[in-house]
């Protein structure tokens, strides 16, 4: 998701910092355009450095530089690709020129430009909220479909008393969500998600371990918290950083991934098992590095614990959800593994298709249920296709509260 923050000339544009911040935890990707007043309070810089994103303070771009045909119609660029306009805080003089359809400066052309949703936090002192030329401006806005996030009462920075400060962050945050689309509809689930290859040593030097990079595991870890879910995210060994809002448990081998499973299986309401764990480990490790000889060299291997089989036949009330990385046979081995391993769900891929399996951004992959559902699902970014193997969750959740309901009738 993609949204523009505009932030116009008042002193709580020092709290369009922190809406920045609580955007990005949504995964919201923040475009920050600034008024010229705004800047009196703000440095531009500020919000470059927690964008990482140029912000845009002119409408003909940097003055030193000169206007150029890019910069011109840069705000038909911004228009184009954002998907939520949010003005905050909003003085009644930017909600005058939006309500009027005056644009002077990139933010109001950029209002005028796009045909995105618009969210409006307005932030003034009491009379100027109260002024009948302000609650017209509101009044048209709301009646273009903008969405007012209404100013709290409260002591204000001009000494006064009353309505005209600024909504609290979480307000704003909630407006944005819900006019994007994000729920926190999964606020009553505490999600296990397992990640990564696991790694069973030969010697001090040499171990095995298999191509999985966790990028779909992080993937159902991110898209959890963002959700609503308390996540524990148990990871094997990869480069990646654990998404905010998880709680992050690293480990190397399958033994120490089933042990952590265990000590915090309790707490938990749902399992997602995306690890691609070792399946085999040799049955004595060298104490020291192997050397080099002529010839063969033969390991003796054993099996790995079954952590997802061991973890199902516990599961009690808890949704448990496997992976199927297949070569061959796709649907034949899943369903298979989907009765063998008494999964709830088995996520399936072919790892040799373009653009799924190991280290991809993206993913296609078919769920599998008990319940007899099948549902495949196009290539897709591996955040989406964690959306997707979600709302199986959700689905089966609700199946299962409509069953206990008959059942308690009867």
């Amino acid at each position: 998701m993609r949204v523009a923050l505009g932030v116009s000339g008042g002193v709580a544009a020092y709290k369009a910092a922190e809406l920045v911040r609580r955007l990005q935890q949504e995964g919201i990707d923040v475009q920050v355009v600034m008024t010229k007043s705004a800047q009196e309070f703000v440095t531009p810089l500020t919000f470059a450095a927690l964008t990482g994103q140029k912000v845009i303070t002119d409408m003909f771009g940097d003055e030193s530089a000169g206007a150029n045909v890019e910069s011109a119609i840069e705000h038909i660029a911004v228009a184009q690709r954002i998907d939520l306009l949010v003005v905050a805080p909003a003085t009644a003089n930017t909600i005058a020129k939006m309500a009027r359809g005056i644009a002077d400066d990139f933010l109001t052309t950029l209002y005028l430009a796009t045909t995105a949703p618009v969210v409006v936090a307005p932030a003034m002192n009491v009379n100027m909220w109260e002024h009948a030329a302000t609650q017209e401006n509101i009044n048209a806005l709301r009646g273009r479909g903008v969405h007012v996030v209404s100013p709290e009462e409260g002591y204000l920075a001009c000494g006064m008393t009353g309505a005209g400060r600024l909504a609290g962050v979480e307000a704003i945050a909630k407006a944005v969500c819900g006019r994007l689309g994000i729920e926190h509809d999964l606020e009553n689930e505490t999600v296990i998600v397992t990640a990564g290859p696991t790694c069973e040593d030969l010697d001090p030097v040499r171990y095995l371990t298999n191509r999985s990079s966790g990028k779909m595991g992080y993937g159902l870890a991110e898209a959890a918290a963002r959700r609503g879910a308390r996540v524990v995210l148990i990871s094997g060994p990869t480069r990646l950083d654990p998404p905010q809002g998880v709680e992050f448990v690293s480990v190397r081998s399958t033994e120490q991934m089933q042990a952590a499973l265990v000590e915090h299986l309790a707490r938990a309401t749902a399992i997602i098992m995306a690890a691609a764990v070792a399946d085999y480990r040799p049955i004595a490790p060298e104490t020291k590095k192997m050397k080099r000889g002529d010839g063969r060299v033969t390991l003796e291997l054993e099996s790995t614990p079954d952590i997802l089989a061991g973890i199902a036949r516990n599961k009690g009330e808890r949704i448990v959800v496997g992976f199927a990385a297949e070569t061959d046979h796709v649907a034949e081995h899943a369903r298979a593994k989907l009765e063998s391993k008494q999964a709830d769900v088995i996520v399936a891929n072919d790892v040799t298709a373009e653009g799924a399996g190991f280290d991809h951004e993206t993913n296609v992959i078919t769920l599998y249920s008990r319940d007899g559902g099948e549902k495949a699902f196009p290539r897709m970014p591996k955040i989406d296709a964690a959306h997707r193997i979600l709302d199986r969750i959700l689905e089966l959740r609700r199946a299962g509260r409509e069953l206990s309901a008959t059942q308690r009738a009867r």
